[in-house]
């Protein structure tokens, strides 16, 4: 049980995972529309099911979500899979930054219950020991309910620069002992670094907070008021669908776009920390997926088709094509269908700069990935020319497309695996593996999967313009236009 030992039982936490980053450091895999909390990039669980599961049991009420409008159902999907309990999606209408994102779900969660003690986490971290990581949140429950702000410092095993730190006001501090904050420090130079690790009581600043939605909310008043504002107008306007709850939109831009280290925790009088030795990574660069990963005994960690002769201490990945090295040390491949990333393993952290570049080149590559998500499966183009155009589509069990209708382009459906409910005009017809349809240019039509396992079905497209645009929707069970 989380607490002190006593008779009055320790409060229930409510986990708040906040799930709004729309990053690439972990190009190509990952891109802005489908960003690493929701890919499987360290095992085969993605980091959003992995956070949510760390959280889950007993001592844990179900979990609120911050998230995007375009994700709400990857993440409400990818949480049922794993059995994480859910409360609610908080549905940002503008990315503002942790701080407001924070605001948002202390201020909802005020308006619908008592005070709570909240546990805000990244959704894209990772833990490897997570019981070091309850015993801490153990150790700061007691504090956060006499209003402290308790974050959670990592107790770091080499000089990294890639994060920043907390220094704690008594130096050296036990682990799971909740001391106060000396400081916050931006991420230093390498020579800097290395002084923390030899000094003690620094502590990589894992962005983990243990807080009650009211000490939040008072934090705010003092130090974004205009932020608290917007945010309280949000949640009194909000709306709900199901498990999506929408805030005010027009309300909630007016919050200011700053972090909670910057906007709160910089200035506040009630900051703590509590050391923890929880094997943490916010697996921000490809030298943290190395680092992470169980390698051969070359030094090796690789993923998919690959090869290698005389190679040592690199990553190589892929997700389609062949990769054969000769020779190689110290280096990163990471292949996607449409994108190939090679650089040495010990400046995959310099990737910011090469994705500014691409911004202007190939700013495609960048948002959606080759194999693109959709909230009833996804689709992959797999060749195209002029006037035509093959995708293979997937189909998740129990789901369907919208009913639509395209004015520009015909489709041709080969069902390969599973079976499809098929609407064409007035026809509904059930196709198995081995049969098609044809589905004319400016038809209604819809797809769905009655069956159990995944539909997966060839897609020839024809016509003059084959844009994703080009769909006029009749009916959509996710909602969309």
């Amino acid at each position: 049980m989380i607490g002190p030992s006593s008779n009055r039982r320790a409060p229930i936490i409510r986990p708040v995972i906040l799930s709004g980053g729309a990053g690439t450091r972990l190009w190509p895999l990952s891109r802005q529309s489908f960003p690493k909390q929701l890919l499987p990039v360290t095992g085969g669980r993605t980091l959003l099911q992995e956070t949510a599961l760390r959280v889950s049991g007993t001592d844990f009420a179900p979990a609120l979500v911050v998230g995007s409008e375009d994700q709400r159902h990857f993440i409400k999907r990818q949480l049922e899979a794993v059995g994480a309990p859910l409360e609610a999606i908080l549905l940002e209408p503008v990315a503002r930054n942790t701080s407001a994102a924070a605001g948002l779900a202390a201020a909802w969660l005020c308006s619908k219950s008592p005070d709570e003690l909240m546990l805000l986490m990244p959704s894209d971290h990772v833990i490897g020991n997570r019981a070091a990581f309850l015993k801490a949140v153990k150790a700061a429950v007691q504090h956060a309910e006499n209003g402290a702000i308790v974050t959670f410092g990592a107790t770091p095993d080499e000089p990294n620069t890639q994060y920043g730190y907390i220094e704690a006001a008594s130096g050296h501090a036990t682990a799971s002992e909740t001391v106060p904050i000396a400081r916050f420090v931006e991420k230093p130079d390498a020579a800097t670094a290395a002084t923390y690790l030899q000094q003690g009581g620094f502590y990589w600043n894992a962005g983990i907070f243990l807080v009650k939605a009211s000490t939040l909310l008072d934090e705010l008043r003092q130090f974004l008021p205009l932020s608290l504002d917007a945010i309280s107008k949000a949640v009194n306007d909000a709306t709900a669908e199901g498990v999506f709850v929408r805030p005010g939109a027009e309300a909630f831009a007016g919050a200011e776009n700053i972090s909670i280290d910057h906007g709160i925790m910089e200035k506040t009088s009630h900051g703590m920390v509590v050391p923890v030795q929880m094997d943490w990574s916010d697996v921000g660069s490809w030298d943290a997926v190395w680092k992470l990963g169980e390698k051969d005994g070359a030094g090796n960690l690789l993923h998919g088709d690959v090869v290698t002769v005389d190679t040592r201490n690199s990553l190589l990945r892929t997700d389609r094509a062949l990769i054969a090295t000769l020779g190689v040390d110290n280096m990163a491949v990471i292949a996607a269908r449409d994108a190939i990333l090679v650089a040495p393993l010990d400046r995959v952290a310099e990737l910011k700069a090469l994705v500014e570049d691409l911004k202007s080149t190939h700013s495609e590559r960048l948002v959606s990935p080759p194999k693109v998500a959709r909230p009833w499966g996804s689709y992959e183009a797999i060749s195209n020319g002029e006037g035509f155009q093959v995708k293979h589509i997937i189909v998740e069990p129990g789901q369907s497309l919208s009913l639509q209708m395209h004015r520009h382009r015909a489709e041709h459906w080969v069902i390969v695996h599973g079976s499809a409910e098929v609407t064409v005009g007035e026809q509904v017809s059930i196709l198995r593996e081995n049969e098609s349809a044809y589905i004319p240019a400016r038809t209604k039509h819809r797809l769905a999967n009655p069956g159990k396992v995944p539909l997966e079905l060839i897609e020839v497209q024809c016509g003059p313009y084959l844009g994703e645009d080009d769909i006029l929707r009749f009916d959509d069970k996710y909602g969309r236009q």
